[in-house]
């Protein structure tokens, strides 16, 4: 039986790569009284204007039914906004939402930049297009 090894294994390396970002990221953003997920929802939400609740949970990577409970929050601490219902039900950010957005994104920016500081340019486009090929292989 084969086992991987955790010195030189890719997956593992992203995997810790990711559990530290996402460790930086839930700092930045709970001053913010944000979540990744919160947070992650905003920018799609920004950038796809009118998004359905399915569109949003596979954009943001959970279930149908934990978006119902993120879309509570963010109406909640009034973000998000919603315009019909049911599968016609589209999201859109508010103005209290964009302002929140340009302030989390700016906090998110900074913590990718310090996850690179160590890489030239070239290196992070190189890291980037791996990234890409990773996935599309996997798709």
């Amino acid at each position: 039986m084969s086992q991987v090894d955790v010195e030189t294994s890719i997956g593992y390396a992203l995997k810790r790569t990711t559990a530290a970002l996402r460790a930086a990221m839930d700092e930045q953003l709970r001053i913010l009284d944000l979540t990744v997920s919160q947070y992650s929802s905003l920018e799609l939400l920004a950038r796809y204007p009118g998004i359905s609740n399915a569109d949003l949970a596979r954009g943001v990577f959970v279930s149908r039914q934990a978006t119902h409970q993120l879309l509570a929050g963010l109406k909640r601490l009034e973000l998000v906004e919603t315009d019909g219902t049911g599968r016609d039900q589209r999201l859109r950010l508010t103005p209290t939402g964009a302002k929140k957005l340009a302030v989390a994104s700016n906090a998110v920016a900074n913590v990718e930049e310090t996850m690179l500081t160590g890489l030239t340019p070239q290196q992070r486009e190189s890291l980037r297009q791996a990234l890409q090929a990773c996935v599309t292989a996997l798709a």
